[in-house]
């Protein structure tokens, strides 16, 4: 026997508490995003690239930078070596895994050093506009004219190449392209009814900025950080295969794949596997891109 709901009964609120609360913007987002079956592709698989990379290094038996004179150019499945060794003998697995890890740690640090300096500066222009954007993004303009990978090349050289450097070089240009996202967002946001009122209520203009402005501009700016992420590794690996970027005996994902396109007619293992790590963790990056992209456009609400 099934209970009736009346109007004004617990049940009845309830089920509009519900309703309400499923209505909300991150929910339906999430939602949105669970059934976009490539998004949660990658999700899994780049959580599982992400747990290799941290524990993945400790049970290879082998160190990434440990030379072995005896293995010299291995296949893979021989004496041990699961992908084979490179010219100097050293375990390809554990060198790929450690290069993982440093890829994917200078894609997150650059992105969020990017991100904090491209959301102030975008969110400053737009929120007080007049001659102080017109200063401020004639700045960006000037930056935008320089060739990224020259001033990036520029900075590697003056101040010499360490990893520490990659991760502030690259994150130093990255920002760019976020500042303009956050100040269209900001001009978009300004006259909106709760800056209004924020306004009418005393509070002061940076905390305007950073209670009301900041916290609405979530949605495009995660949807960018995706796609930053593996643009920053794509950048890291172009440094490296010029050898300005992670230096020996440390590998990156750029160096790896140098170094088995040089010994590749000899070891094809050493190009194969790297680049096939390089290309799954872009796609990962690149499908949570799109789903998130697609989960907050509110054009499809």
């Amino acid at each position: 026997m099934t209970l009736a709901i009346t109007p004004g009964s617990p049940q009845r609120a309830e089920l509009v508490q519900k309703a309400a609360k499923g209505r909300s913007l991150w929910d339906d987002a999430r939602r949105r995003l669970l059934h976009n079956k490539a998004a949660v592709a990658g999700m899994i698989v780049l959580g599982l690239l992400v747990v290799a990379a941290i524990v993945g290094p400790y049970l290879v038996p082998f160190h990434y930078d440990t030379i072995n004179k005896n293995d010299v150019w291995v296949g893979p499945g021989v004496a041990g070596h699961l992908l084979g060794t490179d010219s100097l003998g050293r375990d390809l697995l554990a060198r790929l895994l450690m290069g993982l890890r440093v890829s994917l740690a200078i894609g997150l640090v650059a992105t969020v050093v990017s991100l904090i300096i491209g959301v102030i500066w975008g969110a400053v222009a737009g929120f007080f506009g007049g001659r102080l954007d017109e200063v401020m993004m004639r700045v960006v303009d000037v930056l935008y004219s320089l060739p990224f990978i020259f001033f990036v090349i520029l900075l590697m050289v003056t101040f010499g190449s360490n990893i520490i450097l990659i991760f502030v070089a690259i994150g130093a240009v990255e920002w760019l392209t976020m500042s303009r996202i956050v100040r269209g967002q900001t001009m978009a946001l300004k006259h909106k009814e709760f800056v209004e009122a924020a306004r009418a209520a005393g509070l002061k203009q940076g905390a305007i900025i950073g209670k009301h402005i900041v916290p609405n501009l979530l949605g495009p700016v995660v949807v960018y950080v995706t796609l930053t992420i593996p643009a920053v590794i794509l950048s890291e690996s172009f440094l490296s295969f010029l050898g300005l970027g992670v230096q020996p005996p440390m590998a990156s994902l750029g160096t790896l794949i140098n170094n088995g396109a040089q010994d590749m007619e000899l070891a094809w293992w050493l190009l194969v596997f790297p680049s096939i790590t390089m290309v799954v963790t872009l796609m990962c990056f690149n499908f949570i891109g799109d789903g998130l992209r697609d989960a907050l456009d509110p054009k499809d609400r």
